[in-house]
């Protein structure tokens, strides 16, 4: 690759600011161009003659950082089920207290759902899913954020990692579904109160289950 081709050309329209960007700038620079038409039309609608215009380039310079659709779709994907696998971490780590730990891992759903980008249909509600390597990558980000609950119940309780398992995929279940059903209504419902509901209901649930020498998991 030519010197020229790592600073790539001046945009030419769209939104984008004059000058020469550095291939990294320039990569995420089209990662947001691309997140938007993507969010906005959907794959398979979406074009990328489109993606270049929204970022005020040509596609030759899309095409020097990514070979085709699937890959710009792909590297979103990537970036925004990790982004929801460290938000679950977080929110865990956050606290010992079990009933906080709950409720910071319903509020991470609600807030990842809530974002005015509303990347996380590409992850929810792809139409993509046909798509092997899509398909792998929302198993794979539903795996690791139930794993991340799972291992929190099975240090706190008598259940064995199977069954521990199941209840986080049920956890982790209630949070995104619920969380998006309440975008689709408009958040009539403000987002702090539709988080203390949920988050009691999974709550009034796990906290039955008998800890590690105790009656429940009551902290």
């Amino acid at each position: 690759m030519t010197a020229s081709q790592d600073t790539d050309e001046r945009p030419r329209t769209g939104k984008t600011s004059t000058g020469r960007l550095p291939r990294s700038a320039r990569r995420n620079q089209l990662l947001g161009a691309a997140e938007e038409v993507f969010v906005a039309q959907g794959y398979h609608a979406a074009a990328m003659d489109d993606i270049a215009e929204r970022a005020g380039v040509s596609k030759p310079v899309l095409y020097q950082h990514f070979p085709g659709k699937l890959e710009l779709y792909l590297a979103l994907l990537d970036k925004h089920c990790e982004a929801l696998v460290e938000a679950i971490r977080g929110a865990l780590e956050a606290t010992t207290d079990n009933k906080l730990r709950v409720q910071a891992t319903t509020e991470a759903y609600f807030a990842y759902v809530a974002a005015e980008s509303g990347a996380f249909r590409l992850v929810f509600e792809s139409d993509l899913t046909n798509e092997a390597a899509v398909r792998e990558r929302v198993e794979a980000v539903t795996r690791a954020t139930a794993t991340l609950v799972s291992k929190v119940i099975a240090e706190d309780t008598d259940l064995p990692e199977e069954e521990a398992m199941l209840l986080a995929v049920g956890v982790c279940g209630l949070c995104q579904i619920t969380a998006r059903f309440w975008l689709a209504q408009g958040g009539t419902i403000p987002k702090d109160e539709a988080v203390r509901l949920v988050s009691s209901l999974s709550w009034r649930g796990l906290k039955g289950f008998p800890m590690h020498g105790g009656d429940g998991v009551t902290h």
